[in-house]
């Protein structure tokens, strides 16, 4: 988040001098306003990039179910590559493991539309809940059954 800061609109700059006062114990010193909101920042945008990596990997399983005839290595490398960086990024911040059923219900509903917005198929040709688990989306042996539903 490179936001300016009062008196200083290096944003490396900027951290370096908090970390600085924090080694020494000079918290008095700290940019405490900024520097909470920077850290809230960082906290949504792992939360963001968790729920924006789950639609495109639904999005591209629904298509490869749902199309299987159109399918390309272009969607299977981006399945892979999406199980991949979620567990990576849940690896790094394992916080977000309890997040997981939550995110999985509230961004189903936009993978859905995304694919039917790709595929060019009703937006009904595709199930109004998400038709897998956590477990089958992170599986990387789990693939879809052409047109199973």
């Amino acid at each position: 988040m490179q936001t300016a800061h009062h008196d200083d609109t290096d944003y490396l700059r900027w951290l370096q001098t908090q970390v600085s006062h924090l080694r020494r114990g000079q918290l008095e010193r700290l940019d405490r306003e900024q520097l909470i909101e920077e850290l809230e920042g960082m906290r949504c945008s792992e939360r963001r990039q968790l729920r924006n990596r789950l639609i495109v990997l639904m999005m591209h399983l629904l298509k490869l179910e749902h199309q299987p005839d159109k399918r390309s290595r272009s969607w299977s490398v981006t399945i892979i590559t999406q199980r991949n960086d979620i567990k990576l990024l849940l690896r790094d911040s394992p916080s977000l493991k309890s997040t997981l059923p939550i995110a999985l219900v509230d961004t189903y509903p936009r993978a859905r539309q995304e694919a039917a917005d790709e595929t060019g198929l009703p937006i009904t040709t595709f199930p109004e809940t998400p038709p897998f688990t956590l477990e089958q989306l992170l599986d990387e042996d789990d693939w879809p059954e052409p047109g199973s539903d």
